[in-house]
């Protein structure tokens, strides 16, 4: 268990980092996105900030499970857009990285243990 943790929260670092990142330097993907949603570009860049946010404090162990919990809660308004807009490859993506942020938010409640706590175990 202690390693899924460790893998979970690394790839949800990762996923919100590189994701987060995107939207704050302005790739053009991203204004392509957000502009075909109808979303202002200021939008962007409030999702891009609290996505490297949560990546961020995903890396504090007494935050790693709430924070994974907010961050999957964040994701139902990209499974929404994905929904609405008819993009089911990205629907996908979405409500995988959801379900996995989920996860880790509820193993770790779960087990009531810091990821540091876990490295030992591994």
């Amino acid at each position: 268990m202690a390693l899924a943790l460790r893998l979970a929260t690394t790839l949800l670092v990762l996923v919100f980092f590189a994701s987060g990142g995107a939207k704050l330097i302005g790739l053009q993907f991203e204004i392509e996105a957000f502009t075909r949603w109808g979303y202002p570009l200021w939008f962007m860049y409030l999702v891009g900030v609290i996505e490297v946010g949560g990546a961020v404090l995903l890396l504090v162990p007494r935050l790693t499970a709430p924070v994974a919990g907010g961050l999957a809660a964040f994701m139902l308004g990209a499974v929404a857009t994905h929904v609405v807009h008819a993009e089911w490859g990205m629907l996908v993506v979405a409500t995988t990285i959801l379900l996995l942020a989920a996860w880790r938010a509820w193993a770790g409640l779960r087990i009531g243990r810091s990821l540091p706590e876990l490295y030992s175990q591994v």
